[in-house]
């Protein structure tokens, strides 16, 4: 094989810029991960997460996680785990985490937290629940930490089950305006694909970048964000089979790049 095509065959996001739609540790690692594959990674959050309106029963809740008094913390967003690293949260070793997909688990390894339960099948809040009432068939006491807009799913199904369950929203989620420049580099087609990781981004990005080139591909990271993405008016392009940032990236590999850009243009 010549040096070209081998080039090519290790890095296939050559020439490619992505716009990476979080920041934080998070969004660190994604832009790692574009980089060696090739791609020039373009952070720009879209969304943060605002401070919840109780914060005394958000304190009061992390305080008894760090007791020791929860058998279980579940955390159904990456944007929950900001909200432990920013207030320093302790993580017993009795508590057992589970994260509802695995962009939630790579979050809190991304920040020294470990995971002891990822849904196998269903990347959802119901699917989260089912396996955990499948491992637990006594009751637990476990905290449910939300965000301000979260269906009850978990919190339901998990009462339902006979579990002790203290549901705290962490969190409210705001937009977080692009500069100009990465306004005008999407709309140029500079930006040659936006990664779309949750429905709060699909919103962001339906509402920050109402005139999106067709040659731009539009990812998504499971069936759900996409069906999510769909309905704030987006159109998806690809769909990951796993919540990995991996097969998010493999969704963008398989696309041809039409358009080449410089780095270095203004």
């Amino acid at each position: 094989m010549n040096r070209v095509a081998s080039d090519t065959a290790a890095k296939p996001l050559a020439g490619w810029r992505v716009l990476v739609p979080r920041g934080g540790p998070w969004g660190d690692s994604v832009a790692a991960t574009l980089r060696r594959q090739g791609a020039v990674p373009v952070i720009a959050p879209l969304i943060n997460f605002a401070p919840t309106t109780d914060h005394t029963e958000l304190e009061s809740a992390l305080t008894a996680l760090a007791a020791g008094d929860f058998d279980w913390v579940t955390l159904t967003s990456a944007t929950t785990v900001d909200v432990l690293y920013a207030y320093r949260a302790v993580i017993p070793p009795q508590t057992k985490v589970a994260a509802v997909g695995e962009t939630t688990a790579a979050a809190l390894q991304a920040v020294g937290y470990r995971v002891d339960l990822v849904p196998d099948l269903d990347n959802s809040a119901a699917g989260l629940a089912e396996q955990l009432i499948g491992l637990e068939p006594e009751p637990r006491d476990i905290l449910t930490l939300r965000s301000e807009t979260a269906k009850p799913v978990l919190t339901g199904m998990l009462t339902e089950a006979g579990h002790r369950v203290r549901s705290v929203v962490a969190y409210r989620t705001v937009g977080v305006p692009v500069t100009e420049r990465i306004a005008n580099d999407v709309r140029s087609g500079r930006i040659n694909a936006i990664l779309v990781t949750s429905g709060s981004v699909a919103e962001q990005v339906r509402e920050q970048f109402p005139q999106i080139p067709p040659s731009t591909v539009l990812a998504a990271i499971g069936p759900r964000t996409a069906t999510d993405a769909q309905a704030a008016g987006l159109i998806v392009d690809g769909v990951a089979d796993r919540q990995t940032v991996d097969a998010l990236i493999e969704v963008v590999a398989r696309f041809p790049l039409l358009y080449a850009t410089d780095e270095a243009a203004p």
